[in-house]
């Protein structure tokens, strides 16, 4: 039995109130578990405990000195570990437990258990469990039981506990000789071969006790050690083991806040590497196994963003394409209720400030990270539909039906709402936290009798293929309410699927059997018989192969959170009732294959059937393209970002207006038949002009553009604007710095002599002011000069007001606008091009932008007509292209969209929506956002109550409280005579995609998913694979964002091959040579060399250049 000892910190209880109530970075979660998909089969049946004989429930109950608010873990629950623990071929059950005592059950056959924990005595006597893990510590073929404790109960021995198996059905604690009686606040153990000396090694994951907000954020600490809450390496030496944690290069710090420890190889280089998921603001960390006995942390180098408060996680491979994938939790809701009443998110500023203190980037989402197959990753959790179910805690990919295809399980739930925002309002109004301060007498059962207390449902979500996931817990039978904390899964009844079991808080254990022979698909079971000190056979690899598909297993135990699967595998085929080969690759790298394996049965694969095989060198076949950016871009021409915070002016922007460059334009300059480049710059930092001189493309100064450097450039053309025979400059500027003055907006036309040389005549431009996007010219009226017309972006500091977007004619070089009253304020335009969509020998304009259908202004004799919108077109689009990409002779297009891997879902049935007004008849205009959550049928507004009464201050008074907010909707927080005042926009198609001409007959379809994982910001369409067929290359990426809308960093540049029949086809980054990380805003294909080139522009980096192998530009 446990024994309770209650203590009392004040500071900590000070620290804990502040930092998780104030600071912002637990973020709560999803009342409900989402909208039912259709499906015929429920899985899942929860078995009751008078069958299972079961009865485990880890009850806690807060204490006067002993609670949530005096200990900030007090909530987080137990774990299982699954095992047979007595080699009878039935796995058995082990719960911890933290204020009562774990159980053992055995495994009598029919999902009915016997609870033998005081026979065998394992039930602990430390007074708050954590985690378990089954294990063969003395290799003699019996799993042992590793408990790891913690609890903040002074005086109380915190030493973790290790059962050594005697064989009959009894254990002996025997943790000190093994040496891994840790004293400190433990959360998880987890063994493996680390240094593949064939024995297990154990990587200890703790949580550090200090308190969060006593820890200076922005002083550099993880360097620091910390004997009790600092992670920790033991390396197996036989008898003993040996704590080799700091010569190892592991972090053991002052901050280390782990929750989560996943172990597999991410870079196919044979070593396991670690993944640790930390809580607070600690990022998490990546440790690539460097073979030697060592570890590199590369977590910033390999990862773009981890979540803020991260918990459990799992790693397996979810798409079948033999990379590992790494998932990890965060807490954050899915319905809208919660977000608004039980959320909190950190400010742009303070993002940006922690990344500077080397904290990387962090977001409030479960993070799911796509392997790129080198251990590289994108992170796609809101494209593939698991990124927000609330305050969750395990992760577990498994197969739930037996169909080839990992699913996720996620389990969820805290006892009571500690985020809830109305209470922490109750505390700062009730002087409670100076109350703590003084010592003085605070009675917390009260304090915590107010906060609310929500069950919450689990998630469990089917893996659609082609990366999606669909939440369909209440359909597959695992929907019950609860406060789930560790679970495991194994075949409890030897059926060949795998049952499922958790652990919950103040609940019993839920045990459920599934049944997934109801599908009638198939499996192939593996148990392993391993070398002499790993009998278990942890860390084998196996590679399933039936026709051209392919499942890759890891043979690693402790999963999840505070949990432990048993040792074997289990692969679904789905219809398949043969395999054709197994491969198993043994921790040593010696490798078995069989061949033609009858499915549905269970086999044992044998180590001593295993034999070395010649190491292969991966063939890496020539790429596409080769990076030639240090040879061939000479001079400084990195382009450079002015600082300046948008959403400090517009606290309501979902993402900052003022990033958004640079754009490339291409031309001959000085007139040696060669295209140079001028790369825009943004306010503060010129223009910078690169001509071709010996092969290179080198940077070449112009006063002028030195002088204008106080513009930001956003777009612009070369054309021969005094028909003087050489191209000369017009330049429009934006930006969203409204407090510049409208000279700093104007046109700027800049007079070339020939040679390079250019000369500001800026009273020659178009007389005309605005923020624009997008410049582009055509011989509209056949008349031989160069037309113009200018996207309107946005109007800086009215955001959602429509632009002035102009056309004008080019009259004997004076500009005369002939702007369409429809086209001068069709919205906020990103992007246009001039195309002849209905072959009749003139071009047409197509107008793309925000919030925005797709136009098309038809050029009928030389005059532009009103405009043809593509049905189902309203979108975020960013780009537009022209090319025939299916060879039908007409002109089809390439538009840039924000993708799918966002928070926001939209479609015509479920749009995102804009209003926008003077609400408070203030002078100054407002806009309101509505969005459809995961799981709620109407729409919301998307503002924190912080951020739209911050911009809406009268909101204050009709929205008193969080809850009261989280209720309201649009049409409830403005009355109707504002509301029909209000400018309304729409989206509903957030894909990039192709717009396909069919005589003139337009339809859009999506590109491939691949292409969704990032906003595309960069177009450019050429034969790139030399199979005389266009092909596309994007690129994109966002940083810009609200954090409370996350942040886009997924895009490396993707290449989509044309299979024909307008059929494209993803080609990795390693493939086609162009690997680009950052803001991609622009790219062109120029010749250079006597070669084809691709020039890529990036936000605030230096730009790149790629040369195209043995292929001619189209």
């Amino acid at each position: 039995m446990h024994l309770f000892r209650p203590d009392m910190c004040v500071s900590r209880v000070l620290a804990w109130l502040g930092f998780i109530l104030i600071g912002g970075c637990y973020q709560p979660g999803n009342k409900l578990s989402g909208p039912a998909t259709k499906s015929t089969h429920t899985f899942f049946q929860l078995l009751d405990s008078t069958h299972t004989g079961v009865a485990f429930s880890n009850d806690v109950h807060d204490q006067l000195d002993f609670n949530v608010l005096t200990y900030r873990n007090f909530y987080n629950g137990g774990g299982v570990a699954i095992g047979d623990i007595n080699n009878d071929g039935l796995s058995d059950l082990y719960f911890t437990a933290n204020m009562g005592s774990n159980r053992l059950y055995l495994n009598k056959g029919d999902f009915q258990f016997e609870d033998i924990t005081e026979t065998a005595g394992v039930s602990g006597t430390r007074a708050w469990s954590t985690g378990v893990a089954m294990v063969d510590i003395n290799a003699d073929g019996r799993l042992d039981i590793y408990v790891s404790n913690s609890g903040d109960i002074s005086g109380d021995n915190k030493e973790n506990e290790l059962f050594i198996n005697n064989g009959d059905l009894t254990f002996t604690e025997m943790a000190a000789k093994y040496g891994l009686n840790n004293g400190g606040y433990s959360t998880q153990a987890v063994f493996f071969d680390y240094d593949l000396d064939g024995d297990l090694d154990c990587y200890l994951l703790n949580n550090s006790f200090k308190d969060p907000s006593k820890i200076e954020l922005y002083r550099s600490m993880r360097e620091t050690p910390d004997s009790l809450g600092g992670d920790k390496l033991y390396r197996n030496d036989g008898a003993t083991f040996k704590d080799v944690t700091e010569e190892a290069g592991i972090y053991s710090s002052v901050i280390g806040f782990g929750l989560g420890a996943s172990i597999a190889d991410l870079n196919h280089d044979h070593y396991p590497d670690i993944y640790v998921s930390n809580d607070f603001w600690e990022r998490d960390y990546l440790y690539i196994n460097q073979g030697d006995g060592t570890f590199s942390e590369e977590l910033i180098e390999r990862i773009d963003f981890c979540s803020i408060s991260s918990m459990g996680g799992d790693i397996a491979d979810i798409n079948n394409d033999g990379h590992p994938e790494i998932i990890s939790t965060d807490m954050l809701a899915a319905d809208n209720y919660r977000l608004k009443a039980m959320s909190a998110f950190d400010p742009y500023h303070l993002e940006d400030l922690k990344y500077r203190a080397n904290y990387h980037y962090q977001m409030a989402q479960n993070c799911l990270h796509l392997n790129d197959g080198r251990g590289n990753f994108q992170e796609i959790a809101m494209l593939s539909g698991v990124g927000a179910t609330d305050w969750s805690w395990g992760a577990l990919f498994f197969d739930f039906e037996n169909d080839g295809k990992k699913d996720l399980f996620i389990s969820n739930g805290l006892q009571k709402d500690l985020m809830y925002m109305d209470f922490r309002d109750y505390l700062d109004n009730n002087d409670v936290f100076r109350k703590i301060a003084q010592n003085q007498v605070v009675d917390y059962p009260s304090l915590i009798a107010q906060m609310p207390s929500s069950p919450l449902k689990n998630f469990a979500f089917a893996n659609k293929g082609s990366l999606q996931f669909t939440n369909e817990a209440d359909i597959l039978g695992l929907g019950q309410p609860s406060f789930s904390n560790g679970a495991a899964y194994g075949d409890l009844d030897n059926d060949g699927d795998l049952d499922l079991v958790m652990n919950n808080v103040n609940s019993p254990a839920f045990i459920y059997n599934n049944q997934a022979e109801k599908t009638q698909h198939h499996f192939l079971k593996l148990k392993f018989q391993g070398s002499e000190n790993n009998p278990f056979g942890i860390g084998a690899t196996v590679r399933l192969t039936v026709g051209s598909d392919i499942q890759v297993q890891q043979n690693f135990s402790s999963r999840g959170f505070q949990s432990c699967i048993e040792p074997y595998l289990i692969f679904g085929l789905g219809d398949s009732e043969r395999v054709d080969q197994l491969q198993v690759t043994w921790p040593d790298k010696k490798t078995q294959t069989l061949k033609d394996v009858k499915a549905d049965q269970t086999i044992t694969v044998d180590y001593r059937e295993a034999k070395d095989i010649a190491a292969q060198n991966e063939l890496v076949s020539e790429t596409f393209f080769e990076d030639v950016s240090e040879d061939a871009l000479q001079g400084n021409i990195r382009h450079v970002e002015n600082r300046y915070n948008d959403f400090d002016h517009e606290v309501l922007l979902l993402r900052m207006l003022s990033t958004e460059g640079p754009r490339i334009i291409k031309g001959d300059v000085n007139a040696d038949d060669a295209d140079d480049i001028i790369i825009l710059g943004a306010h503060g930092n010129p223009d910078k002009l690169l001509v071709q001189q010996a092969g290179k493309l080198s940077h070449k100064p112009v006063a002028a553009f030195e002088t204008d450097r106080a513009f930001e450039s956003t777009c612009g053309v070369l054309i021969d604007f005094d028909r003087d025979g050489d191209l000369d400059l017009i330049l429009a500027s934006g930006g969203n710095e409204y407090q510049r003055g409208r000279d700093l907006f104007r046109i700027r036309y800049y007079q070339n002599n020939g040679r390079g040389d250019f000369t500001a005549r800026h009273h020659l431009a178009p007389q005309v002011v605005g923020n624009f996007s997008c410049l582009i010219s055509d011989d509209i009226d056949h008349d031989g000069d160069q037309d113009i017309f200018l996207g309107g972006r946005a109007i800086p500091g009215s955001y959602g007001l429509p632009p002035r977007s102009f056309l004008f004619a080019n009259n004997q070089g004076k500009w005369e606008d002939i702007t369409l009253s429809s086209l001068a304020g069709i919205g906020m335009v990103t992007d246009a091009v001039w195309a002849d969509t209905d072959a009749n020998g003139s071009n047409d304009l197509v107008v793309v932008g925000d919030w925005m259908d797709i136009h098309i202004f038809r050029n009928e004799t030389g005059t532009l007509h009103s405009s043809i919108i593509v049905p189902g077109s309203k979108g975020w689009w960013t780009r537009i292209k022209s090319s025939d990409l299916d060879g039908d002779g007409d002109l089809d297009f390439v538009l840039g969209n924000w993708g799918t891997n966002v928070k926001f879902k939209a479609s015509v049935d479920r749009p995102l929506t804009m209003y926008v007004n003077d609400f408070d008849r203030n002078g100054k205009t407002e806009f309101i956002i509505n969005w459809y959550t995961p799981v709620d049928a109407i729409a919301y507004p998307f503002a924190t109550k912080m951020d739209i009464t911050k911009q809406l201050p009268a909101l204050r008074k009709q929205s008193l409280k969080y809850e009261d907010y989280a209720n309201q909707t649009y049409e409830t927080l403005f009355d109707q005579e504002v509301r029909l005042q209000s400018l309304n926009y729409e989206a509903h198609y957030l894909q990039s995609a192709l717009l396909l001409n069919d005589s003139a007959q337009f339809s859009l379809q999506a590109l491939p998913v691949e292409a969704q994982i990032s906003p595309v910001f960069a177009i450019a369409i050429d034969d790139f694979t030399g199979d005389q067929s266009p092909d596309i290359w994007l690129g994109g990426n966002f940083y810009g964002l609200k954090p409370q809308v996350g942040r886009h960093d997924a895009s490396r540049g993707l290449l989509l091959e044309n299979q024909g029949d307008v059929t494209f086809e993803a080609v990795s980054p390693y493939k086609s040579g162009i690997r680009v990380p950052g803001e991609v805003r622009d790219a062109v294909v120029i010749e250079l060399d006597q070669s084809y080139h691709l020039l890529i522009a990036r936000n605030n980096d230096e730009p790149l250049l790629y040369r195209k192998r043995n292929a001619q530009l189209q």
